[in-house]
Parts: C-alpha cells; sequence; structure tokens
C-alpha cells in the first residue's frame, strides 16, 4: 500500500477517533479516560505480542520487535512525553469546546510544522507555501469571530490556549516521527509497541494525582468509547507511522493529508452531537482553512 492511501487511511480513522473522544469526554473527567484509552492501546499490543507466533508469516514479519539501545527507549520515553502533554491538553480543551470549532483549530498543525521547520532547521517556504500560510491565519481569524459570537474569546479563554498548545506540540512531534522513522529508521512496530507501553507509564502519575490528590476532580463515568478510542488510535496510528516509515514518503504531504480527517469530525460533530451554532460560516471558514493546508505542499517558487 502506497504511503499516500496508508494517509488517507489514518485520516479517516483519525476523523472516526476525533468523534469518539469527544463522546468520551464529553462530561466526564479527562484524566481516567486517558488513561484507560492508552492502557487499551497497550493492551492489544501485548496481546498481539503473545500470539504473534501463531500468526501468519508476513503478519509475523511485521510485528516483529527489534531490540533497542538505552538512548533509543529514551527517545521513545520522550515522544511519549511530548505526546501525553498534547493529549493532557487537547482532552481538556476538546472536553470544553465545540468539536465544530476545536477540530479545525487542530488542523493547522502543518502550519505550525513548516514554521519550525522555518526557525530551527533554516527551511525557506515557496510562494505557494507563504500563500497557504497565510489563508489559514485568515481562516483562523474568522473562527476567533465565530467563537467569540458563542461566548469564546480566544484571547482569554484557557481551553483555546490548551488547544493550541496541544496543536503547537503535536506539529513538533510530526518532526520527531520522521526522525525515529526515516533518520534512525525504527520498524513501525517497534517504536509503536514501546510507545505504547511508555504511554501508559507517563499517564500513570496524571491519573494517580486526579484519583488521590485533588479535592475536585470531578467525575468518572465509563463509557464503551473509552477503550474504542484507544483502538482507534492504535489502528490510526499504525497507518500513519507505516506511511512515514515509507522510502521517499513526505512529512509535508502526510500531514495535511492527515489532517483532512476533521471533515469527519466536523459533519459528525454537527449531525451526532447536534453542534450547529454558526455551522454555515464555520464551514465556510474550515474549508478556506483546508485549502490552505493544500497550499503547504506547494513547493514551487
Amino acid at each position: 500500500m502506497s504511503w499516500i492511501l496508508l494517509s488517507v487511511c489514518s485520516a479517516v480513522v483519525l476523523g472516526i477517533y476525533d468523534l469518539l473522544k469527544k463522546t468520551a469526554v464529553r462530561n466526564n473527567a479527562v484524566p481516567p479516560v486517558l488513561f484507560f484509552g492508552v492502557a487499551t492501546g497497550a493492551t492489544c499490543w501485548l496481546f498481539l505480542r503473545c500470539i504473534t507466533g501463531l500468526l501468519p508469516d508476513s503478519w509475523q514479519a511485521a510485528l516483529s520487535i527489534d531490540p533497542l539501545t538505552a538512548s533509543e527507549h529514551g527517545l521513545i520515553f520522550a515522544k511519549s512525553i511530548l505526546v501525553s502533554a498534547s493529549w493532557i491538553c487537547g482532552y481538556f480543551a476538546l472536553k470544553h469546546l465545540p468539536i465544530t470549532l476545536a477540530g479545525p483549530i487542530r488542523s493547522t498543525a502543518p502550519l505550525w510544522t513548516i514554521l519550525f521547520a522555518i526557525v530551527f532547521m533554516g527551511e525557506t517556504p515557496s510562494g505557494g507555501q507563504w500563500f497557504g500560510i497565510s489563508i489559514i491565519l485568515v481562516a483562523f481569524y474568522y473562527f476567533s469571530l465565530l467563537g467569540k459570537a458563542e461566548g469564546i474569546d480566544f484571547r482569554r479563554n484557557r481551553w483555546i490556549a490548551c488547544l493550541i498548545a496541544a496543536t503547537l506540540i503535536g506539529a513538533a512531534c510530526a518532526l520527531f516521527d520522521k526522525y525515529l522513522l526515516q533518520s534512525l529508521g525504527m520498524r513501525v512496530a517497534t517504536m509503536q509497541f514501546w510507545f505504547s507501553i511508555y504511554l501508559v507509564v507517563v499517564m500513570l502519575p496524571f491519573v494517580l494525582v486526579w484519583r488521590f490528590g485533588l479535592k475536585d476532580r470531578g467525575t468518572f463515568e465509563w463509557r464503551w468509547m473509552i477503550p474504542a478510542v484507544g483502538i482507534g488510535l492504535l489502528i490510526a496510528d499504525a497507518f500513519y507511522f507505516a506511511a512515514i516509515a515509507q522510502e521517499g514518503a513526505l512529512i509535508s504531504v502526510i500531514s495535511p493529508v492527515r489532517r483532512t480527517s476533521v471533515i469527519i469530525g466536523f459533519f459528525g460533530g454537527v449531525w451526532l452531537l447536534k453542534e450547529r451554532r454558526n455551522v454555515k460560516w464555520k464551514l465556510i471558514s474550515l474549508v478556506l482553512m483546508l485549502i490552505g493546508v493544500l497550499f503547504l505542499n506547494w513547493k514551487g517558487q
């Protein structure tokens, strides 16, 4: 399967994952939702490791785990910390914001990936990419106006700040993924297995603080969507990591394609979650933002 098709598959599953995630955290405590979600992913990987010997040879090859050095384990653990920070911010933001507003803002991640590449790697965007950046910023401004119409001030709302932080950290993680899978040549299964395990390790103190350290910790309600969130993420990441690992795969293409998942989240929020305020203008702004994201892949001068 080509890396473009893998990216599209990841986008579809990611859109469904976003809807499940919103449903799981709606009027629910975030830390246990996050913890049980990642624990589900780790459990699935441990189960696969136990039955690998019973699977066909092609599956065994795909699921084999290579030995890693201490420094490589450290890098994956660092990735787990970064992703956990992004998720903590993102889940809290998603709990308090409409998905029809939060999803499009999260879709600006490719913009920040390119800006990071400019600042830290000395890259120079093409004219088309600068045009895309401008369109995204305009769309972001219109989303801020729509948010204000719904009582959400982008300059003062802490959940908007959390969402932007989650997006920035997620953009940095995209560059980190490319380094691990392409520069270091880690196998997809190896990275995803240890990443799933370390996520549980990183999230455990977070959920323990919620359980024993907070007086006003909110209520937690178990929902079937919580393990579904973990499984959905596992599948979406498997497609995503497999795409990045292929020779010639471009993160500047994969990232915008993956962000089209916002379309599923947006219409799911309208039809399933009944978020119908300012739908017409949100849709126009979303289309504008996606056009900007597509221009980010334009390499011509």
